[in-house]
């Protein structure tokens, strides 16, 4: 997970937590050993309920132009977070990831809120190995955790690639990136963004306007 340089702290920390470098990030959480796209069909084989890959993989998947990835997100509704709970079973141990916590997501935690995410390892002296972060549904619709008056079908925001793995459509994936100043989101916006067709750039500036009305994606795409 950690980063070649200093450049940048780790992305995946508890939200409200001061940033650390890569070695301090390792000596509290642990390291990362993620999984990838070539993988992660095996980790999520049997789980029967929706699932998709999000963040810088989902745009590498659309754009063909690869980048450094410190781990691999996928998202699955919160409604289904217990099933996902009770799929991990014995063989992997998932802690919850909040606004300033961190901490088992078993039988004693079962309640998380659905903008939360989930980190899984296989115990306390393995690495993580997949960041799950929830998506908040309405009625098993798609809603956008940012601003949860926006729901899709959940086909709308994703696509299948050739690999046979579902994605999320690379405007989603912008529109969250939008808010981020990290130079991996500056990276994924500038390959991706002359790549959008017309329906694609409609949909990210009118998300984006909704959430940030003064974003200059608002008024360039």
């Amino acid at each position: 997970m950690s980063p070649t340089t200093h450049a940048e702290p780790p992305a995946r920390q508890p939200a409200s937590a001061v940033p650390l470098e890569p070695e301090e990030f390792d000596r509290w959480y642990g390291r990362w050993d993620p999984l990838d796209p070539t993988t992660v069909a095996d980790f999520m084989e049997g789980f029967d309920r929706p699932w998709w890959i999000v963040g810088g993989w989902s745009i590498e998947a659309f754009t063909g132009v690869s980048r450094h990835h410190e781990d691999l997100d996928i998202s699955i509704l919160s409604s289904d977070a217990e099933v996902f709970r009770r799929f991990l079973g014995d063989t992997w141990t998932p802690w919850n990831v909040d606004e300033g916590w961190l901490r088992p997501f078993d039988e004693r935690f079962k309640d998380v809120r659905p903008a939360s995410q989930v980190w899984v390892r296989r115990n306390a002296t393995s690495p993580w190995v997949i960041d799950v972060p929830f998506t908040p549904d309405t009625d098993g619709r798609w809603t956008n955790k940012r601003h949860l008056a926006h729901t899709e079908d959940l086909e709308d925001v994703t696509w299948v690639a050739a690999d046979g793995l579902r994605y999320a459509r690379p405007e989603v994936t912008l529109m969250f990136k939008a808010a981020r100043s990290r130079a991996k989101d500056r990276k994924d916006a500038e390959v991706a963004l002359p790549r959008l067709d017309d329906r694609a750039r409609s949909w990210l500036r009118e998300a984006v306007a909704r959430m940030h009305p003064d974003h200059e994606w608002a008024r360039s795409l």
